[in-house]
């Protein structure tokens, strides 16, 4: 009985694990084509992983197996918000992969399995359980995008996600050997000890940290490990591009915090020039790039490395408040990269793709309410008041200016209003353009319902950013008490 209280901790991870066997083995059983039962129980899983997250949540740090898994408010939190977001994923893109014939069991156990890699991710405080679940997230990955096997463009971009991958990986594995060779420790808190107190080789460990940078930047999207990112956005069913914009980035968030903060925040002087420059490049790269697509799902990809670059900044102010500016950020994009692509999935129909810009012509006319929302998430991304993309953006550049980075600061903004650009030209074509098609759109309810929430977050989110930003900044806080 004491091994399974001590195993509390875990029992998400255990539950889930459950839950995608059953779902395998039920779904061989049930001959359905809408998958209504497997889809209701992969919901069930998630809901199931919340409400044991909360229930077994404990004050205070709790470490488990050997101090390689580690249970505090900061990952309890970005759990929480993982099972969500893949749950609203699955909401949207239901109706577009039964469509497609993608609405298969496979596709819904790799998004489960990629949960538990996230999961794992976000709970880890040994480099080796940090790297088995970032290959569990990113096998799961590779193989949503090549899903639709009879697609050339969706298996050359698991190709190229797959191959790339593999060498950010093993940037990753050779700056981690590094580590081990210069502190004698895999483990995140031990490392940070013998940094501080001990005297290990700098030399070794400086090119250690910079392999480790480099495979964290390509993981995050990061110029100029950025290739993949609109190649795979593009490539990918709208689907699985909505999977890997969204939930996979707040493990990323969590990786950076525990390599980079919890680890080598010692090394701060060394690594914070190499993100200074990621971040520099990703929002100049980004928000520049974007405005020359076409395809909005390209657009939102390059975005999606600006918001990355953005993102950095918090971390880059070396403070608690930055920290949680940080993650703030990291939670908001997620919620506004939701519905962006939720958008474009919800303007699909069956042999038509609605991921050009000019699909968005005269959406107005067409659906005022639709356009409304996103009306409401593009104003988001840009960082237009009172959205909360305003906010999350001001927070994380004010965490920069307590810290100094002046310079930064000015160019972040400088990009900032390049970036509004595009998105505003979405809104133009929405409101002031003809449309090219009178079609009507028919939307799920469940859908419709998701899409207002989400758009309506953005805003209320925006006029009372006090919760949400509170619960980012004291998660950060208790986690970092070690």
């Amino acid at each position: 009985m004491d091994l399974l209280a001590s195993l509390s901790p875990v029992y998400a991870e255990i539950f889930l694990l459950v839950m995608v066997s059953v779902i395998l083995i039920v779904d061989q059983l049930i001959v359905n084509q809408t998958k209504t039962v497997t889809y209701l129980l992969v919901q069930f899983s998630l809901l199931g992983c919340s409400l044991i997250t909360v229930a077994t949540h404990q004050e205070g740090i709790v470490h488990l197996f050997n101090n390689m898994f580690v249970d505090d408010m900061m990952s309890d939190v970005l759990k929480l918000l993982t099972y969500l977001s893949v749950s609203m994923m699955l909401v949207y893109s239901r109706s577009y992969l039964l469509l497609r014939g993608l609405f298969t069991c496979e596709f819904m156990a790799l998004a489960l399995f990629a949960t538990m890699g996230m999961m794992v991710m976000i709970s880890a405080s040994n480099f080796l359980s940090l790297y088995l679940g970032l290959e569990l997230l990113a096998l799961s990955l590779y193989a949503m995008v090549a899903l639709q096997r009879d697609s050339a463009v969706a298996t050359e971009s698991a190709m190229k996600y797959f191959i790339l991958g593999a060498m950010a990986s093993g940037f990753l594995l050779y700056g981690m050997s590094m580590l081990y060779g210069a502190t004698g420790s895999l483990d995140v808190y031990r490392i940070a000890e013998v940094i501080q107190h001990g005297t290990p080789n700098t030399t070794l460990m400086v090119f250690g940290l910079a392999f480790i940078v480099a495979g964290l930047a390509f993981k995050l999207g990061a110029v100029p490990f950025h290739m993949w990112v609109p190649d795979v956005y593009h490539g990918a069913p709208t689907a699985m591009t909505m999977f890997i914009g969204s939930a996979p980035k707040l493990a990323a968030f969590a990786f950076v915090m525990r390599i980079l903060v919890e680890a080598m925040q010692p090394l701060m002087i060394h690594w914070s020039g190499m993100l200074m420059v990621l971040a520099v490049l990703s929002m100049a790269v980004g928000n520049i790039t974007a405005i020359a697509q076409t395809n909005i799902k390209r657009m939102l990809a390059y975005s999606t490395i600006a918001h990355m670059g953005f993102m950095l900044l918090g971390v880059l102010s070396g403070s608690i408040e930055g920290y949680g500016s940080s993650m703030f950020y990291a939670v908001v994009y997620v919620l506004m990269s939701l519905g962006g692509f939720g958008m474009i999935m919800l303007l699909s129909r069956e042999g038509f793709e609605a991921d050009s810009l000019n699909d968005f012509k005269g959406l107005n006319q067409r659906s005022p309410w639709l356009a409304f929302m996103m009306l409401l998430l593009m104003f988001s991304m840009a960082g237009v008041p009172p959205t909360v993309g305003f906010y999350a953006k001001f927070s994380v550049l004010n965490a920069a200016l307590q810290a100094g980075h002046i310079p930064l600061v000015v160019m972040a903004v400088l990009f900032s209003l390049i970036g509004a650009f595009y998105y505003l030209r979405i809104v133009k074509l929405m409101y002031f353009d003809a449309p090219e098609s009178h079609e009507k759109i028919y939307i799920q309810p469940d859908s419709t319902l998701l899409v207002s929430i989400n758009g309506l977050a953005v805003l209320l989110l925006g006029i009372m950013p006090g919760t949400l930003m509170s619960v980012c900044a004291v998660s950060v806080q208790q986690s970092l008490l070690h």
